[in-house]
């Protein structure tokens, strides 16, 4: 059996309240606790003291979360910088995708509460051979074997969300899905016509398919309401989105009223753009989020300047 790099961790329910509160005390800080369902992107907090994860693992089993913090798992944290890694499978072979960073703090620097996501990059510069063999043999192989391996019938995405811990890989996460922000840079990267590759899953020859990615390198903007991912007011009128020429515009949190575009959730657009380098993808969706208006707008402008 092939154990797959990951912290330490142990899941409890309601009724362990109190067996978590005691394996709070053997865990060092800081200490990730994580709703096991599905919370908007918002199910994960980085407790800086036992007191705080003691008193946040209170919140979550009193609904802070609904039904998704029934079960909460109770993570050890791992110290290092993380990338997601996308590929597409039938369920024996598989075809990776670009690779991409986002960013899930609401503040600049990665500060403060985390988020749906508040932008992401791609190509990710850190990223190594090495790093990426480790990858490949350590986590991304033995996932697929073990799909196979118990008979499941999966065919799609997998994304793995990984950390870069010295240059070894660690699973923080796993979805059978693409990721918001993520697919924005990873699509724009993509030279493959994506329908032939859905195709190609349902006939049985992905490994037919070499997959090719541009140059370019692509940075998406999270254009959010001012107050998320707490509390944030709807209905604002969102202004000079007819004139972007050098973005392309993703609508999330919006709505048409009365003939016009208006926020209606925390991430309302996602703004893209290619470069031929970091710097030039990055000046161009500032300038585009600039451009656009609508009161209490909020965006991160260093996202990648980490990378640079």
């Amino acid at each position: 059996m092939v154990l797959i790099p990951t912290g330490s961790y142990q899941a409890f329910s309601k009724e362990e309240k109190a067996s978590a509160l005691e394996y709070i005390d053997t865990l060092p800080v800081p200490i990730v606790l994580k709703a096991d369902g599905l919370a908007s992107g918002k199910g994960v907090i980085i407790a800086g003291s036992r007191e705080e994860a003691k008193q946040e693992i209170s919140e979550m089993f009193a609904d802070k979360f609904g039904s998704a913090g029934e079960t909460v798992v109770i993570e050890e944290f791992l110290d290092g910088i993380e990338y997601s890694v996308f590929v597409i499978t039938d369920g024996k072979k598989f075809k990776m995708l670009p690779i991409a960073k986002d960013y899930k703090r609401i503040g600049e620097g990665d500060t403060g509460k985390n988020t749906g996501g508040m932008g992401a990059v791609s190509p990710v510069t850190f990223i190594n051979d090495d790093l990426m063999i480790n990858t490949v043999l350590k986590i991304i192989q033995p996932t697929i074997s073990g799909i196979w391996s118990k008979d499941i019938d999966y065919k799609g995405f997998l994304f793995f969300g990984l950390i870069k811990k010295g240059n070894e890989p660690y699973v923080i996460e796993y979805n059978c899905r693409m990721g918001d922000p993520e697919s924005q840079v990873v699509f724009f990267r993509l030279k493959n016509d994506l329908i032939d590759l859905l195709e190609s899953i349902y006939k049985g020859n992905l490994e037919d398919h070499a997959i090719e990615h541009v140059k370019e390198h692509a940075v998406t903007i999270v254009m959010a309401s001012g107050g998320y991912p707490d509390e944030y007011k709807k209905d604002y009128k969102i202004s000079n989105l007819g004139n972007i020429t050098e973005s392309t515009i993703f609508y999330a949190g919006t709505k048409e009223k009365d003939g016009e575009f208006v926020t209606s959730g925390g991430r309302v657009l996602a703004v893209s753009s290619l470069g031929k380098t970091l710097e030039e993808a990055l000046e161009k969706s500032l300038k585009t989020c600039e451009a656009i208006d609508f009161q209490g707008k909020y965006y991160r402008k260093d996202i990648g300047m980490d990378l640079m």
